[in-house]
């Protein structure tokens, strides 16, 4: 099992001891996907935290009219899954979706709530990337009111570098907000400098 990224997210932020990494990696589960395989199911409960240890994943909700709006993408080291359905244990409305094979660690629920009871700088560092989540959604609202989609566009690339590689650009439309021919003149025009 390769935990080298999980470590290294944790030990930015929290210093762990052999005993501590030890019952981590006993309680983490490796998981290969294939492009387009689907690892959350809208619909089904969520049942595991999600750590992509390399590829990417998208995260998205499709509405009554069966139209898909991406919520997120992950990529090495970003933690994902929904966190009010494993909170509530209700079915998820996401669909996770692989868009490159590759490999996640997968956490369950009981074995993270475990986690944080035995160990205290696991509680510090769940605190710490929960807030910085917070933080990061916030920043994205008032991003997606307060600029242009040129510029919502620019800060995609910087917070996802080399994902377009990867990325159809129906999904990157629909995480800005925009349709895919708007997404193409900007980049278009991006490209004329």
């Amino acid at each position: 099992m390769n935990t080298a990224i999980l470590l290294s997210q944790i030990n930015q932020y929290v210093t762990l001891n052999e005993a501590e990494t030890s019952y981590l990696e006993s309680i983490v589960i490796t998981r290969s996907f294939k492009k387009n395989e689907v690892i959350v199911q809208s619909g089904e409960p969520a049942r595991y935290l999600i750590l992509v240890n390399a590829g990417f994943l998208m995260t998205y909700y499709t509405d009554k009219d069966n139209v898909d709006h991406v919520v997120q993408f992950a990529s090495n080291g970003w933690w994902t899954g929904d966190l009010y359905s494993l909170a509530q244990d209700v079915p998820t409305i996401y669909t996770t979706k692989a868009l490159t094979d590759g490999e996640v660690l997968l956490l369950p629920k009981l074995a993270h709530n475990q986690l944080l009871e035995k160990y205290t700088k696991f509680e510090k560092y769940f605190r710490i990337i929960f807030h910085n989540a917070l933080i990061r959604l916030q920043f994205r609202f008032i991003e997606n009111y307060s600029t242009t989609t040129e510029e919502r566009y620019l800060a995609f690339r910087a917070r996802y570098p080399n994902i377009e590689q990867h990325v159809a650009q129906k999904y990157i439309a629909s995480y800005l907000g925009i349709t895919p021919e708007f997404l193409s003149k900007i980049r278009k025009k991006l490209s004329r400098g």
